[in-house]
This record gives structure tokens, sequence and C-alpha cells, in this order.
């Protein structure tokens, strides 16, 4: 009888299936059939309006001719590199100094926490008041012509993308960092080591896996900043900061070329898949070893 229940069906195992079945379900009805119907309007001619109409790799094929398609991607390669570059040491750090147990930590941590209360929108049209050359703070540094300087532009919407995010990556690496054992630092103060050389030494390595899934986060959420340059700039001055979601929303949105935005938005999911999975197997993340003692 032990036997047969050894090698038996695992009864034990449909409770589980059973529980994840309503997660998946959601997954699949907000997930994945929202991705096979762009796919399939992708190689349709619509204009959202009437049925869809078949063309088969027209829209594909468009994409060679499309003047913008480079222009934008170049820029946001550029918006994700620059948005990397800036918000990863800030949030690192004040995620550092956050674990602590200075007294001020509490309160300073909750004023860099605001920006995660804020939506998008309030945020853009913050910055748009700030950032006027006419009768805004912009107008007491420089010349004042922020948002409106074809190459200044995309740094400032990078910026304005950071003062948003980095208290959400913060978050990681403050928790992350409370995880290490405290033993670690006691015993390389012990050998000697000072405040600057544990970071190096303890702190970094010990953050390796929170940096780079903070790092997917952000590369592959680079590829979505939408609102906030629709809401600031508009994809201006010119084209200066439209990016590819952007370059999607005008063909689609403003010139009624439903089918030729689709295969934009495919692109840019296969764009974002690429990119996560690259970085994951480039740095040994996909292994999920364990950088904590004792683990």
């Amino acid at each position: 009888m032990t036997t047969a229940k050894a090698f038996g069906p695992n009864k034990s195992a449909r409770p589980g299936v059973i529980w994840a079945a309503p997660a998946v379900v959601f997954f699949a009805a907000f997930g994945i059939l929202p991705v096979l119907a762009v796919v399939y309007l992708s190689f349709t001619k619509w204009n959202g309006l009437g049925d869809p109409v078949w063309t088969g790799m027209s829209n594909w094929a468009a994409l060679g001719d499309d003047t913008e398609l480079f222009g934008s991607a170049g820029r946001t390669v550029l918006l994700t590199i620059v948005s990397w570059l800036l918000q990863t040491p800030l949030a690192l750090l004040i995620g550092v100094w956050a674990a602590g147990p200075q007294r001020s930590r509490a309160v300073l941590s909750s004023l860099f926490f605001l920006p995660l209360l804020l939506s998008t929108a309030a945020i853009a049209v913050t910055f748009v008041a700030l950032l006027d050359p006419n009768f805004g703070l912009a107008e007491k540094i420089g010349d004042g012509n922020f948002l409106g300087d074809p190459d200044r532009a995309l740094y400032v919407i990078a910026f304005i993308i950071a003062w948003q995010f980095v208290p959400f990556h913060t978050l990681l690496y403050q928790s992350a960092t409370r995880q290490i054992p405290r033993s670690l630092y006691e015993a390389a103060a012990l050998d000697g080591a000072t405040g600057l050389r544990q970071f190096l030494s303890i702190t970094l390595p010990q953050l390796r896996n929170t940096i780079i899934a903070s790092s997917v986060l952000m590369l592959v959420g680079s590829l979505t900043y939408f609102e906030m340059i629709l809401l600031t700039t508009n994809g201006g001055p010119g084209t200066a900061t439209r990016v590819l979601p952007l370059h999607m929303y005008i063909k689609g949105f403003v010139g009624f070329d439903m089918g030729y935005a689709s295969a934009l938005a495919v692109l840019l999911v296969v764009l974002g898949t690429a990119l996560s999975i690259v970085v994951v197997r480039s740095t040994g993340y996909h292994r999920m070893t364990s950088d904590r003692e004792g683990a």
C-alpha cells in the first residue's frame, strides 16, 4: 500500500493547481490574448473603425520605409542608457543609506518616496510649469529653455523620469540591504575595514542580484515611456523626444493606421523580451544563485 502511494498520482499537487488557476486565467485573458490580438492586427489594414482587412506582410515591409522609425529607435536607446546611468547609482546609494540606523532616516525616506504616490500626469504637469521659460523656476536657471531645446529636451525627460522612478528602485535596494547579515560587517570591522571598503567589498557584491533585477525592470520599462513624453513635449521640439512608444501612438491614434502601429507594438515586445533575456543570460541571473550567508 505504501508503494502504491509512492508511485501513484500526486494528489497533493491538485490543490496547488486549483489555487493557481485564477492567476493563470487572468494572465491569459489580460496578458497573452491582447498580445496575440496585436500580432494579428499587425498583418491587417485597420483605421480603428470597421473590420480589419488582411494585408499580409505589408505593415512589416513598411518598417523599412519609415524614415522616423530609426530615429525613434535611436532616441529610445539613448533614453534607456541615460535612464540607467542616472537612476541606478542614485537608487543604490539612497537605498543603502535608507537601510541604515540613522535617526533622520525615517523622515527623509518618506520624503524620498513621495513621487511613488503621484501619478505620471501630475508629475508631468508640475514639471512643465516649473520648466516654463516665461514664469517657471527655469527662468532663473541659465536661458530657461529646457524642454524647448532639441539638444537638451531628452535629457530633461530622463531627469524627470528618474525623479519619478528612483524611489521604486530605492525600495528594492533598501530591502535587499537589510537582508545582508550583520556578521559580515562585524567581521570586516574587526579586520579594520572602513565604511567605504565595507561598501565595496560586502554591500555591492551582496546586492549583485538586486542590481540585475532592478536593471532589467529599468531597461525594459524604458521601452514603455510614453505618458511623460506625451504630456511634457509631445515628442518635440520637432522630433527631438519622439521615442518608439510615442511614434507608435502617433501612427495609430493620430494617423489612424492601427495595423502599422500594431507592428510597432510587436516590435517593442520583441525588443523588450530580447533585452531582458540578454541581460539575464549574460549576468548569470537565470541561475538564481544566492549571495546570502548560509543560503
